[in-house]
């Protein structure tokens, strides 16, 4: 990745990174097939969806793309925590991995996609605002 792309792209790639090599662990070392497997679709569909914005045919595409990466960032905490509780994880393995996908959430989450900002149509000032960040 060149030193261009934006923050939310190189932090959304490595956390994709990490939960490649954590499914490869869990499946080879734990024999874990299931929950892992949603981990690694959520995961590694952060960072796609961010790049899908990058490439977006209209401000609401690339509002979308975002927001789709916003609920898969959560749903990656969700399925972390619940390999934590059965015990597939170690607790300091998850809290590494939480905190790297709670970084994440947070940057999109700052992008603020409520249905409020869409309603009063700020849209495009948001859009616009977005777009220079992602392609900074």
């Amino acid at each position: 990745m060149s030193t261009n792309n934006s923050i939310i792209k190189q932090k959304s790639f490595q956390f994709a990174v990490r939960i490649v090599k954590l499914y490869k662990h869990i499946v080879e070392k734990k024999k874990e097939f299931v929950l892992s497997k949603q981990l690694l679709r959520s995961g590694t569909s952060i960072g796609a969806n961010v790049r899908e914005a990058h490439n977006a045919e209209s401000d609401a595409d690339f509002i979308h793309k975002l927001s789709i990466a916003q609920k898969e960032c959560d749903e990656s905490l969700y399925w972390l925590e619940l390999l934590k509780e059965t015990e597939y994880l170690t607790e300091l393995k998850y809290s590494a991995m939480a905190k790297d996908c709670t970084e994440v959430l947070k940057i999109l989450n700052s992008f603020n996609f409520n249905h409020e900002t869409k309603k009063e149509n700020r849209i495009i000032p948001l859009a616009n605002f977005l777009y220079l960040i992602i392609h900074n």
